[in-house]
């Protein structure tokens, strides 16, 4: 490096980074023109604006919650763009208000009226008819009142203890059997197996009520002889991150279940909503019986608990959502009768989902290998599988058919601990080996291992990858595995499961980058020798693909490249903290942001290396807590053919001048729009119309049969 270059970074008053929680604000703005946009169908409109809700409820209860607590601990230490935790929380509340109101806007004043047009409404209670009122009154008493509790408040029954993110009801009452009329203070939770929405029998179309709306009309049952003034809706956030001192629990499993517990209504409030007609007095009541700063409260003039609207995007209206697609099933994988072992023994295979068909790569690999007779051994990392997943029901058939199955299960999980938990104890019970966490760590990589026997010789079959072992996300997210049966690689596999499931210090990485042993340093190794490698005649380019990035030294390393010259081209879904466009700094370095119908999360890195390219897959973001406190890993791609493919992927997603966004150098996002008469250009939708012409040169008969598997 160049003297000099550090000196540049180290210049006072100058800031190399945005903060963190804002750029994650800036993601979940760009979730929110999403659901704006009018070219996507309208109840994937509205999709959006569910999921900006469930990310903003994940929002409050980590990166929020994490906050407040380093306030009330007297946290001094500064942001990496120097703010306080004080200066931090006021900043989001200034930056989320407007999103509120924009959600609202969108979602009152344009996708409900839209939906109205194609037959679906939402019905106010009061305009409902008598013959519908009276359908709702039986529903009522049946199905409802039976699990409602109402919960007082007064000297004797304090503040009840609610469910984290729950919908609650506040009822204001007189008692008008008192010699003074007497207001007293009332709540209903309500239980989430109630349904949200309340279907109304008419002739034509989609006709519903809210349940807090018939609730809050039937109070007089919940309250008989009492005059009921008033009734609003409200919800509480807590802080929801778990945090295990793991050298002194006895039973991470055990701990982690008694955690789940307390995260649902045990811990402390961080967030308080409530409906836009609240009176003040009750606002307040709530605020202080929560332990609660003003700047807590987010007065919302919309239903609450949006993320229940994602229900209604199983609506059976097929123009109103993403048209259905069909996956590509590998021409390496066409065979009817072909053996997946031997098709991955031929060459490495590459599949991109959900473009490429999870069912007919991943699971097919895992029920294969469950069903050999000469398979003798199955490993797999799961941190996130889904319900009735059809990998583990695969690993639990193996296992009773005798195979040696070791299954390396992630509890802390963040938010599936609990599912974990459960299909972990199934795994148990049938003679799969289930490892439970490493200490300290949190093990994210996707790996999959396969011994078998071949001619008296134990031959070893892996999948690496960038996403779960989930078959339903498989579907929504963008990600990549790869399949080989390199002898080199299998070995570094095999010493990786023995780092996790027993101790191991093996040094001898020549392959595999594992976080937090070699990874960190081997990125900016990388990325330095991009620099040195740069000239004139054959300049340095790095391309990369991730989810975020958010750490200092890898930042700082890809500053020093782009100052030597080289360019960096980064397409960056979520936060990014680094800056681009800093003059003399990061000029080279161009970062975009990707949103559509799928969920971006593939990782792909590419380093020119003065012209002979290397690429590698990974589990990891360039955050922190990727390269420091998880098992990540990144896995090199060594065919020539799967190299090219994967620079197609990337030039591909970087042509996208339809859902891309360019992040500015004052941390704003500009949308990417087709420029001097440039036709539009999705590289998802490029991508789904690729793979359907693939699929049309399918012979019918291979088609029919993976149809029936």
């Amino acid at each position: 490096m160049e003297p000099g270059q550090d000196d540049i970074l180290l210049k006072p008053g100058l800031k190399l980074f945005f903060n963190r929680e804002l750029s994650l604000i800036e993601f979940n703005k760009r979730v929110l023109a999403e659901a704006e946009s009018p070219e996507h169908p309208l109840l994937e409109r509205l999709k959006f604006i569910s999921i900006f809700s469930s990310n903003q409820d994940e929002f409050f209860m980590i990166r929020v919650a994490g906050l407040k607590n380093q306030k009330q601990a007297g946290v001094v230490e500064l942001s990496t763009d120097g703010m306080t935790p004080q200066e931090q929380l006021k900043e989001i509340r200034k930056r989320l208000i407007p999103l509120y109101e924009k959600q609202t806007k969108i979602l009152l004043e344009d996708i409900i009226p839209a939906l109205e047009k194609e037959g679906v409404f939402f019905h106010n209670y009061r305009d409902l008819s008598d013959e519908e009122k009276e359908e709702l009154n039986k529903f009522f008493c049946q199905s409802v009142l039976p699990v409602l509790t109402p919960l007082s408040l007064d000297p004797a029954h304090p503040f009840p203890r609610l469910i984290n993110r729950s919908l609650n009801i506040v009822f204001a009452i007189n008692d008008k059997h008192k010699k003074f009329d007497e207001r007293k203070i009332a709540f209903i939770q309500l239980p989430s197996f109630l349904p949200r929405f309340v279907r109304i029998n008419r002739n034509s179309g989609y006709h519903f009520v809210l349940i807090e709306q018939i609730i809050k009309a039937k109070a007089q049952v919940l309250f008989p002889g009492l005059e009921i003034i008033t009734a609003h809706t409200f919800r509480v956030t807590r802080d929801a991150d778990i945090e295990i001192a793991e050298d002194e629990a006895e039973d991470l499993l055990d701990e982690i279940a008694e955690q789940i517990k307390h995260r649902k209504w045990g811990t402390a409030a961080v967030r308080l909503e409530v409906s836009g007609r609240m009176p003040h007095y009750l606002v307040e009541l709530l605020r202080q019986s929560l332990e609660l700063e003003e700047d807590d409260v987010y007065i919302l003039n919309r239903p609450l608990n949006l993320p229940d609207f994602m229900q209604l995007v199983k609506l059976d209206i097929r123009h109103l959502k993403d048209p259905p697609f069909q996956t590509r099933i590998l021409p390496e994988l066409q065979g009817v009768n072909k053996n997946i072992f031997s098709a991955i023994s031929e060459k490495d295979l590459l599949v991109h989902h959900p473009f490429d068909s999870f069912t007919n790569s991943v699971l097919r690999f895992v029920n294969e290998a469950a069903d050999d007779p000469d398979v003798l051994a199955i490993k797999i990392t799961l941190y996130r599988t889904g319900t009735n997943s059809p990998v583990v029901e695969a690993l639990k058939r193996a296992a009773e058919k005798g195979k040696e199955v070791t299954a390396f299960v992630e509890l802390k999980a963040r938010f599936d601990e609990e599912s974990n938990i459960h299909w972990a104890r199934e795994l148990e019970q049938v003679g799969v080996h289930v490892i439970y966490g490493i200490l300290g760590l949190k093990t994210h990589c996707k790996v999959l291992l396969v011994v078998r026997r071949e001619h008296n010789i134990l031959k070893t079959y892996v999948h690496l990858a960038t996403g779960n072992y989930n078959q339903i996300t498989a579907r929504l997210y963008t990600d990549i595995g790869l399949f080989t049966a390199n002898s080199e690689i299998a070995s570094e596999v095999i010493h990786l499961f023995n780092y996790l499931t027993g101790y191991s210090y093996y040094k001898e990485w020549k392959h595999l980058l594992v976080a937090p042993i070699n990874l960190r340093q081997s990125i900016i190794s990388l990325i330095n020798r991009e620099a040195e490698l740069h000239t004139p005649d054959n300049p340095g380019f790095i391309f990369a693909k991730m989810n975020s990035i958010a750490h200092d030294e890898v930042t700082k390393a890809l500053y020093r490249a782009s100052i030597k010259g080289v360019k960096i081209n980064l397409i960056v879904r979520g936060v990014c903290c680094l800056r681009p466009g800093l003059e003399g700094i990061s000029e080279n370095i161009e970062v975009r942001s990707i949103l559509g119908r799928f969920l971006e999360h593939s990782r792909i890195f590419m380093f020119k290396n003065a012209g002979n390219p290397e690429f590698y897959l990974s589990s990891a973001d360039w955050m922190t807590r990727n390269l420091h406190r998880r098992v990540e890993v990144a896995f090199p791609v060594y065919d020539e053919n799967i190299k090219k493919e994967l620079h197609d992927i990337l030039n591909i997603y970087w042509r996208d001048n339809t859902k891309s966004w360019r992040l500015l150098p004052d941390g704003n996002y500009e949308k990417i729009t087709p420029k001097n008469g440039a036709a539009p250009f999705s590289a998802q939708e490029f991508l789904l119309k690729r793979i359907e012409k693939a699929r049309k040169k399918i012979p019918q008969k291979i088609l029919h049969f993976f149809k029936s598997q």
